[in-house]
């Protein structure tokens, strides 16, 4: 029996092959056997070209139709399937093809005078363009074959797909995912999320990170849906296609900036039945006026590239903000103390997750997959967080972004919770600074109405948090840095800051 997750994805489509499937604005809409027989023949166009099972294919692409058919061409030919941020400059695209020892290389027709040098620096052996649009030499190659109709038979253990993670700790590394890891993760979504016939997907997250990759079009897939695949997340496109649709998917900056839009309503929202948010934590106060506003409470849930999505708040039920509810199926989560010893409950730890949707390491990197690992295979995720009683899992934020301030832990996340209580304030971000006396010291960066003062956050927090947990400076500021899928990006705030507090009157 074969594992390949292109077999599942087929098993579930088959019976809707004429069904919509990629209806992108301005394009043709794409049927599911559009896109398979178009998949079947790039798949025909790689084996020609010498590539076989196991080969990297990395590729650099705009959010298409077309790049969807490379992704499943990729599985269903066994190869592993290594998307790249369309943000990555040419010297990091560099470092990425290099990296993965990749056999093909794929990149838009407009960078070509860029990338292609590049791929010739790394030695890649075959090297194609595509487009948004079906143009580009892998599009004029597919168009001249037969399809590759044959799916390579996989076991569970076999590679997909290959995601770098952020590189927030040092050089990006290569989260190797398996056909298991994928299936595993896509089944259960489905099921706790109650995909159900008619559902259509509102889709303007991209495509090279698992949450628009995986998270996004494998429900879909699985339920074989139509899904409304925006080129990029537009305010007033989203209102307009919101009416179409029943599920969105979204990162929490999409949510404020719909909030941001004063005639945004629950009128927008009437044919929604669930909002889901992740990759970067869903401010409380953006939670709440969401549901004020619109009457549907977000669905916020916890994922990582190294294992998809490991916990989800309740399709029915309580939705807590600040929570991101339980493990799914078959996965295990606990938080531990640093022996790896599991805390009480409501107590802060590590973050650690056991189960078929961990990833199996990083590319030639045994040693950093060991250490990550625990003695009886849990991966430490490098989160803090904390568990209720019932198995509720809160995260406070990550070990690399924990403050010691004159010796004592402050955990950034639960500063930001208080701030952002404040009338006024958008929302905020927490970091350590170098401070003289005090080794760090918190600081915390404010996006803010302009009437709001520091005074007025001093004040509101006085009572709330430990003194040592007050931030010592506030810096105003218009917006924060944020990565593609709306992660704030600290590491950034604290290189630019860091002599933030040596220009204090201390």
């Amino acid at each position: 029996m074969s594992h390949n997750i292109f077999e599942l994805f087929a098993q579930r489509f088959a019976p809707h092959h004429d069904t919509p499937f990629l209806s992108t604005p301005g394009e043709p809409s794409y049927t599911y056997a559009d896109i398979d027989r178009r998949s079947a023949t790039i798949a025909a166009v790689l084996a020609e070209d010498g590539l076989r099972p196991g080969d990297r294919v990395v590729a650099q692409i705009e959010k298409s139709a077309d790049a969807v058919a490379l992704y499943w061409a990729c599985l269903r030919a066994g190869l592993v399937y290594v998307p790249l941020n369309t943000a990555y400059t040419a010297e990091e695209v560099g470092y990425f093809i290099g990296d993965a020892e990749a056999t093909a290389f794929v990149f838009s027709p407009g960078k070509a005078a860029k990338l292609q040098p590049i791929g010739d620096i790394a030695g890649v052996e075959r090297m194609y363009t595509l487009g948004t649009r079906a143009n580009g030499t892998l599009a004029e190659a597919a168009a001249q074959v037969a399809p590759r109709t044959t799916v390579l038979a996989c076991e569970p253990e076999d590679v997909a797909c290959m995601l770098y993670t952020s590189g927030t700790t040092g050089r990006s590394k290569g989260a190797m995912l398996t056909h298991a890891n994928l299936a595993s993760n896509g089944l259960a979504l489905h099921a706790i999320w109650r995909f159900q016939d008619g559902d259509v997907l509102l889709h303007p997250l991209p495509i090279f990170h698992v949450h628009g990759l995986f998270v996004a079009l494998h429900c879909a897939i699985l339920n074989a849906s139509n899904v409304i695949f925006l080129s990029k997340f537009d305010v007033d496109d989203v209102r307009g296609y919101l009416p179409s649709a029943t599920v969105m998917m979204g990162v929490p900056t999409y949510y404020s900036r719909l909030l941001a839009d004063p005639d945004f309503g629950a009128d927008d929202c009437a044919t929604i039945r669930m909002f889901t948010s992740g990759s970067a934590p869903l401010a409380p106060s953006v939670f709440r006026e969401f549901t004020l506003r619109t009457g549907h409470t977000i669905c916020e849930r916890y994922g990582m590239t190294e294992c998809g999505i490991i916990t989800s708040n309740p399709p029915e039920g309580q939705r807590i903000a600040g929570t991101v509810g339980y493990p799914l199926p078959k996965v295990e989560v606990r938080v531990c103390d640093d022996d790896d010893e599991p805390v009480e409950a409501d107590e802060i730890g590590g973050v650690q997750v056991k189960g078929p949707n961990v990833f199996p390491g990083y590319w030639q990197l045994p040693d950093k997959t060991t250490e990550l690992m625990t003695d009886d295979g849990f991966f430490r995720t490098g989160d803090i967080g904390s568990a209720a009683s019932d198995g509720r899992l809160t995260i406070v934020g990550r070990n690399s972004d924990m403050i010691i301030s004159g010796g004592y832990n402050v955990y950034p996340k639960e500063v930001e919770i208080q701030l952002e209580e404040v009338d006024g304030v958008v929302e905020t971000a927490v970091v350590g600074l170098p401070h003289p006396d005090f080794g760090e010291g918190v600081a915390a960066f404010v996006v803010a109405k302009p009437d709001v003062t520091e005074a007025d956050l001093r004040d509101a927090i006085a009572d709330r948090l430990a003194k040592f947990k007050q931030p010592k400076a506030y810096i105003f500021v218009d917006d924060l840095p944020r990565n593609a899928m709306g992660k704030v990006q600290k590491a950034a705030l604290r290189a630019d800051h860091s002599e933030a507090f040596a220009l204090l009157d201390l």
